[in-house]
């Protein structure tokens, strides 16, 4: 039997709630978390009141992201492209006007490409697969880290999307948002993994190796804009698990996220081709 730490001859069954040491009855004081012993009864517990963030329970920004691909998806159409893909025959004129080619990059500035070529898409089932991702990835990441952030991850990552097909292909034509999309993924990796979960066991992890043995085996897809999207996620991810999320920095995560989407956007247009073959109708 342990014996009082002020009293040695009293033997007792109780200790401290806080510091664990053995008390006798008359060294016992009651408080809201238990009996306490003198000097810790003394002492005023910190109290810290977290502000329970306001997270979105219905992913609004994923609906309005989605909404935005899909008319201006229609507006390709309306506008000359085929629901079966761009061909010789048809390509379209708001495909042809912002589409991300390099040489329209370096040689007439057309910079707004970057951004514009993540909203628009080759067929009507591209757009369904890319709709459908980033429905399903976006319903489960925005609710985690809130609408802010959820909308920085996808324009970052569409912006680095556009620096990998351009690293890979510097004279190739590339649209989709498929960049965005894997930026998402990235992005839910690190929050999955942050908050206790094993992503290589569960269907996130085989989700991305899927789509990069898919990315390897199936031509015609940009393999450097999906790859630099799920990096430019999972970094942003990072920022916001790292900082935002435990130190409340909503600043840091800003800026870094900024940071990144300055990089990606340097690094396209240092990288963009000069020369090159486009599809009918997209010329210097």
């Amino acid at each position: 039997m342990a014996v009082c730490y002020r009293h040695p001859s009293r033997e007792t069954g109780v200790a401290c709630s806080n510091c664990g040491r053995p008390i006798c009855p008359d060294c016992m004081t009651p408080t809201s978390v238990g009996m306490r012993c003198p000097e810790c009864a003394r002492q005023r517990t910190k109290v810290t009141r977290v502000r329970a963030r306001s997270l979105p329970s219905v992913p609004l920004a994923t609906r309005v992201l989605v909404a935005l691909n899909v008319v201006v998806f229609l507006g390709e159409v309306a506008t000359g492209t085929p629901l079966g893909g761009v061909s010789a025959s048809g390509i379209g004129t708001l495909y042809t006007k912002g589409a991300l080619w390099g040489p329209l990059i370096t040689q007439s500035h057309q910079y707004y490409r970057l951004l514009t070529a993540g909203f628009l898409h080759d067929g009507l089932l591209h757009i369904l697969f890319n709709m459908w991702f980033l429905y399903v990835m976006g319903a489960l990441l925005e609710p985690a880290i809130g609408r802010l952030n959820f909308v920085i991850v996808y324009f970052v990552s569409l912006l680095a999307g556009s620096f990998g097909a351009l690293l890979f292909t510097p004279d190739g034509v590339t649209v989709g948002a498929s960049g965005a999309c894997f930026g998402i993924l990235g992005a839910l990796m690190v929050v999955a993994h942050d908050r206790g979960m094993n992503v290589w066991r569960g269907p996130l992890g085989l989700t991305l190796i899927i789509n990069i043995v898919f990315d390897l085996t199936v031509p015609g897809i940009s393999i450097g804009g999906h790859l630099a999207g799920v990096v430019a996620g999972a970094l942003c991810g990072w920022l916001i698990v790292r900082y935002g999320e435990r130190r409340g920095r909503q600043a840091l995560v800003v800026a870094g996220c900024a940071a990144v989407a300055v990089v990606s956007v340097v690094g396209a247009i240092a990288v963009a081709g000069s020369t090159g073959l486009a599809p009918n109708g997209i010329t210097l």
